[in-house]
């Protein structure tokens, strides 16, 4: 370890989760005891994007836990339950977003990032469907510790209900459905502020560039085979120009879009982008490369 991890100018570069056995001995040293990774990833890279509470309501202990094993100004980003976009497909999820917000999410405080929305690859896009959820979520630590105070009896006794009032909550969404290729969506998640996830997935699912908030969420699961690919050098090359025109406030000029309005704003913008090509332990060192191309330190070397 070189130097402590620390994002440059709003870019926060980083990696889909830390828990992967084919990691240890490659990117954690041999030997380091499970309960060890989290600190050594937070101090090799700014950010992480906490994936467990994709599969299942964390407890407030373990959001404790993962705060406190991290640097002061690191960022979590927190994917959001598949219980509300895969089983339930966001209808009637008033009570289950109230669960997810009381189950420990709010005690991460500032190191809370943008809270990730992936829907599964059947759901279309059904402008109602998305519109009743897109108002359903808090904005602010105020509104998410209102919203939290609603929860039924699943998190009884492992709650957490609590946030600075003025906390910044920030949504973010990624569609699997050529579906949502459609100026309608874009102009949807403008409205709310919500980001549209820039998904790099191999050509499996629509990459679309849209810029829909005052921040940018990329994720980027494999170049040619999906979680399995590393990013070679022209690939990080032209991720890391992406960047920083969406940083300065910019659209490329051969960005993927789903609506002739190609006017994101002016103002710079934060950039969170999250690698989750694990499978081979791509992911830690393509995120160091594409940091260093944006000067994002990182405790790689």
């Amino acid at each position: 370890m070189t130097a402590r991890a620390r994002p440059a100018n709003g870019i926060h570069i980083g990696i889909s989760g830390w828990r992967y056995p084919p990691w240890r001995g490659r990117f954690y040293p041999s030997g380091m005891p499970q309960r060890e990774e989290l600190a050594f990833a937070s101090r090799m890279l700014p950010t992480i994007e906490l994936n467990g509470s994709f599969y299942s309501l964390q407890r407030p202990t373990a959001y404790e836990q993962w705060r406190d094993q991290t640097p002061d100004d690191f960022v979590f980003a927190v994917k959001g339950s598949r219980y509300i976009t895969h089983m339930l497909r966001l209808d009637d999820v008033r009570v289950p977003l109230a669960n997810f917000f009381a189950s420990g999410v709010l005690a991460l405080g500032a190191k809370l990032g943008p809270v990730l929305w992936q829907l599964p690859p059947q759901l279309r896009y059904e402008p109602d469907r998305i519109e009743r959820f897109l108002k359903l979520l808090p904005r602010t630590g105020r509104a998410a510790a209102a919203l939290a105070r609603r929860h039924d009896e699943r998190v009884d006794g492992r709650r957490w209900l609590k946030a600075p009032a003025s906390l910044a909550i920030r949504h973010a969404m990624e569609v699997r459905h050529d579906s949502f290729v459609d100026p309608a969506f874009i102009a949807q998640l403008r409205r709310h502020g919500v980001a549209l996830v820039v998904a790099d997935t191999a050509g499996r699912w629509p990459l679309i560039e849209d810029i829909t908030a005052d921040f940018v969420y990329v994720r980027l699961h494999g170049d040619k085979k999906l979680y399995a690919s590393g990013y070679g050098e022209a690939a990080l090359d032209r991720w890391a120009a992406r960047i920083r025109a969406w940083r300065l406030g910019r659209q490329v000029r051969d960005a993927h879009l789903a609506s002739p309005d190609a006017k994101v704003g002016r103002g710079r913008r934060q950039v969170f982008c999250y690698f989750d090509n694990d499978m081979k332990v791509y992911a830690p060192f393509d995120a160091a490369s594409l940091a260093d191309r944006l000067g994002v330190r990182t405790g790689m070397g």
